[in-house]
């Protein structure tokens, strides 16, 4: 089997979380000094000039990175008119932030049940989301927010003026009855 393959793959599969060199030669189950020897044939693999990401050694975890020199092309890409179209993701995070602002990654996470981290920084590129402060959470992790962009976006003068969301029906006697059913037992 070929390790470059499956390192390669592995590093895409993290994505933006990355792997440390131990998570690594425990998952492929190799010596750490053998893994660290495929990884680096790796990174040197993506230094040339026909490839377009790189293998970056970020915190203390590997992970996949787009190269700086590329970075005009990026920003032409976010910035273009016809991708200014959101994905129901980008609406669906959008929609998670306006209404529970401000409010952490992991908080978002949690609502919509997927990783939202790249859809995030999609939508800060675009101005449509910032950080807005530090949570008092262990880790202190970023608080996100709509902006003003995000307001001119979706022609709202204010946060006030989104659509209110329905109520759950607080009443108990609106409330289906579980013990009793329209299946009666037969008289004997």
């Amino acid at each position: 089997m070929n390790m470059l393959g499956v390192i390669e793959g592995i590093l895409f599969v993290v994505g933006d979380e990355g792997i440390t060199l131990g998570a690594l030669s425990e998952t492929i189950n190799k010596p750490v000094d053998e893994t660290k020897q495929l990884l680096l044939e790796l990174k040197k693999m993506y230094e040339s000039e026909k490839r377009g990401i790189r293998i970056s050694y970020l915190g203390d975890a590997f992970k996949l990175t787009t190269k700086k020199e590329h970075k005009d092309f990026y920003q032409r890409l976010i910035e273009n008119p016809e991708s200014n179209t959101l994905s129901q993701a980008a609406l669906e995070v959008l929609a998670i932030v306006a209404y529970n602002q401000p409010i952490t990654r992991i908080e978002i996470d949690e609502i919509r049940g997927v990783s939202s981290i790249h859809m995030i920084r999609k939508l800060l590129a675009k101005n449509l989301l910032k950080e807005s402060g530090k949570s008092t959470l262990p880790g202190r992790p970023n608080l996100y927010a709509t902006t003003k962009d995000f307001l001119d976006f979706f022609g709202l003068s204010t946060i006030n003026d989104l659509p209110k969301l329905p109520e759950e029906n607080q009443n108990i006697e609106d409330d289906v009855e579980l013990f009793s059913s329209i299946y009666k037992e037969p008289d004997e």
